[in-house]
């Protein structure tokens, strides 16, 4: 959303729930934000699953009044109401409605729960929403076919754009030594991190070092190889350390698109990655990435050798991921706005 904000930074947001605290401070500053009533509930506002059951009437009662709405959405936001054009760009069709099986082993089953109860409902809603839509964007090839298959909708593929910039400040991690793998991102089961600790494990001579927080950190913490660090949460300015000191960043996730290649790419880094979702979109493979074909340990380590012994080219890596620029993003989504409107909204 921070990159459609920059496209459109006049444009008021309209949201269901929202929290400056738990909110990026260069996504909060400066916007227009209107929540609806639900924000003044406090456990609302700090706990948004708890809402579920309210969301999609939540949605459909917030009235635009706009030649043209563009709707951020993974679940609930294409369900406004304008008179004007409505543009979805999806993330992903409601997990809880077409990915149950994902989603509850994702550790929710409670919200799982609720889900089911209310699922013939909110399918109802959700395909309707869908069809009030003038249009869809997708982030990646994967979610375009959900999105072909759960609404019959065709979606022009945009991928989003990465939004760390290499030249920013950076602070070194200073027990350290450059040439480690590394993987950032949360610490959750479809991320198949545990897969990567054991990867590592059967490389002595190879370091991963893992970045992020999530449910599964205790565990994945408790027992270590002696090659495999967990740093938790970091700032910006140690994440673009890490990444201009990595020999290539690592990943096994199933990610519907995946922004971390694309952060290691603007510091020339290659991946190691799972072929799998908007990977595929981003990365070139034997030239800006290898990819293994599941997320096994042992294919998982043949990967990672084969990428410790390529030279790969700083300048190829970088040229990819410029196609991919927040300017690029912002012009290609100012003139998908100009064309259901027919008014220039370039800046």
């Amino acid at each position: 959303m921070f990159s459609m904000t920059q496209a459109f930074p006049d444009a008021p947001v309209y949201t269901s729930l929202y929290e400056p605290l738990a909110v990026l401070p260069e996504l909060a500053s400066g916007l227009d934000v209107r929540a609806s009533p639900l924000n003044r509930v406090t456990l609302l506002r700090r706990n948004h699953r708890m809402a579920m059951p309210l969301l999609a009437a939540t949605f459909n009662r917030i009235h635009i009044d706009a030649d043209v709405v563009l709707c951020s959405t993974s679940g609930w936001a294409h369900g406004v109401t304008t008179p004007g054009r409505k543009i979805a760009y999806c993330h992903n069709p409601a997990r809880w409605l077409y990915q149950r099986r994902e989603y509850t082993a994702n550790g929710k089953p409670l919200w799982s729960a609720m889900a089911i109860a209310i699922r013939p409902y909110l399918v109802r809603w959700d395909r309707m929403a869908a069809a009030s839509c003038d249009r869809y964007i997708a982030n990646s090839s994967t979610v375009a076919e959900r999105v072909r298959r759960a609404y019959g909708r065709d979606a022009e593929v945009l991928p989003p754009p990465a939004t760390l910039d290499p030249e920013g400040e950076r602070r070194a991690v200073l027990d350290l030594d450059p040439g480690y793998f590394l993987s950032v991102g949360r610490l959750m089961s479809h991320k198949n991190t545990g897969d990567l600790i054991r990867a590592f494990a059967g490389l002595p001579r190879c370091q991963l070092v893992i970045v992020g927080d999530g449910p599964d950190y205790q565990r994945l913490a408790a027992s270590l190889p002696r090659n495999v660090r967990m740093l938790g949460p970091v700032g910006d300015d140690r994440l673009r350390w890490l990444y201009a000191n990595c020999a290539a960043l690592v990943s096994a996730s199933r990610e519907d698109y995946g922004l971390t290649p694309l952060e290691a790419a603007g510091f020339g880094k290659p991946s190691v990655l799972l072929r799998y979702g908007g990977f595929l979109d981003t990365m070139v493979d034997g030239e800006t990435a290898f990819f293994f074909d599941s997320s096994d340990p042992t294919a998982i380590a043949g990967a990672v050798r084969r990428a410790a012994k390529e030279c790969w080219s700083d300048r190829a890596i970088r040229e990819n991921a410029q196609r991919f620029s927040l300017p690029r993003f912002e012009d290609r989504l100012r003139d998908i706005v100009n064309e259901e409107t027919g008014v220039s909204v370039h800046a």
